[in-house]
């Protein structure tokens, strides 16, 4: 089987324990994530051969974070070792009616800072079939924007399937210009789209009609106008899907998602998450499921079904990466809910 290829930024991740705030916690914990990365390690684990492409600074947080990247059987020979510094996340996990708080220390990183032509895509892409980003990289600054449009041309060219989650990240867009200056360019290339409910509004101005996402009103079927108007706009996508997330609290959510293929719209099953261990990364377990069972499946709607199963059970796992199997989440998929201890 051909690799997937991903390409981004990873972060250390420093988190408050338990639900303490930054200003009650004596300590951090500490473990590492990235919407790229966290799709790599996921399809790793389904059994997918996976090539992550990030920089990394030659110092001992370098090697600890590829080290821990690769232990989960993601290929990095193609990291690009240059820069000074790891970018650095700090979460503050919320509960109930607190959000969660999320703090960027990621200025001047090894990847906002290397140069576009330093990444050899001709190589990378050689035993490829599918290239993933995230809006998170071209974000991050203008030399990551130019590399991310290097490569999307790239794999283009090469015949690569192209997908993308578009990520809206307000945080970020800091150097200069905005997603809805950079984005479509990228976009444009893709074959598959992923966003939640908010981005393709806060990125495009694309938005579905009667949908409150603050009150947890979520229904699949408003988001049909948003995929035709998203393929309008971006007429080389063949398949456009939305994670649909109802908050009822910070521990409560329903998750689900639907699909448009460009004649149907596809609903999945809607799952509802009582006791969130971690969201952080739902949405790139998601996209992650959403390769496997559309590579493995070649069926539409056990994809989509695939990868909401993997996505809620992301958030019973601790950190950014999505640590389960591929039957563990095909067992959710035939509704069994039970979480019985497997003797």
């Amino acid at each position: 089987m051909k690799k997937i290829v991903t390409f981004g930024e990873v972060m250390l991740r420093l988190a408050t324990p338990d639900y303490l705030r930054f200003s009650q916690s004596s300590h951090l914990v500490s473990t590492f994530g990235g919407g790229e990365a966290n799709v790599a390690v996921s399809l790793a684990s389904y059994g997918i051969p996976v090539d992550f492409i990030t920089c990394l600074p030659g110092n001992d947080i370098g090697y600890w974070c590829e080290k821990e990247i690769k232990k989960h059987g993601v290929c990095t020979k193609n990291i690009v070792w240059s820069g000074e510094r790891l970018g650095i996340y700090f979460l503050e996990t919320g509960a109930v009616s607190r959000g969660s708080n999320v703090i960027y220390d990621r200025a001047h990183s090894a990847v906002s800072e290397i140069s576009p032509g330093k990444i050899n895509w001709d190589e990378v892409f050689s035993d490829a079939q599918w290239f993933h980003w995230t809006g998170i990289t071209p974000a991050i600054s203008e030399n990551a924007a130019q590399i991310c449009l290097e490569a999307v041309k790239k794999a283009r060219e090469k015949g690569l399937t192209v997908s993308c989650d578009l990520n809206f990240r307000k945080k970020l867009w800091k150097w200069g210009k905005s997603a809805g200056e950079i984005m479509p360019d990228l976009v444009k290339e893709c074959d598959i789209i992923l966003g939640n409910e908010e981005d393709a509004e806060k990125v495009f101005g694309i938005k579905p009609e009667g949908v409150d996402v603050v009150k947890g009103e979520i229904k699949a079927s408003a988001y049909e106008s948003v995929a035709k108007q998203l393929m309008k706009k971006f007429p080389k996508a063949k398949k456009v899907i939305i994670t649909l997330r109802g908050s009822i609290n910070a521990n409560h959510n329903t998750w689900s998602g639907v699909l448009f293929n460009g004649r149907k719209l596809l609903e999945s099953p809607e799952y509802q998450i009582t006791h969130i261990v971690d969201r952080v990364g739902g949405g790139d377990s998601f996209m992650a499921g959403l390769i496997y069972g559309l590579i493995t499946y070649k069926d539409d709607q056990k994809a989509l079904e695939f990868a909401v199963a993997a996505s809620c059970l992301k958030h019973t796992v601790y950190g950014d990466f999505n640590l389960v199997s591929v039957n563990e989440v095909e067992k959710l998929m035939t509704g069994d809910t039970s979480g019985r201890v497997s003797r």
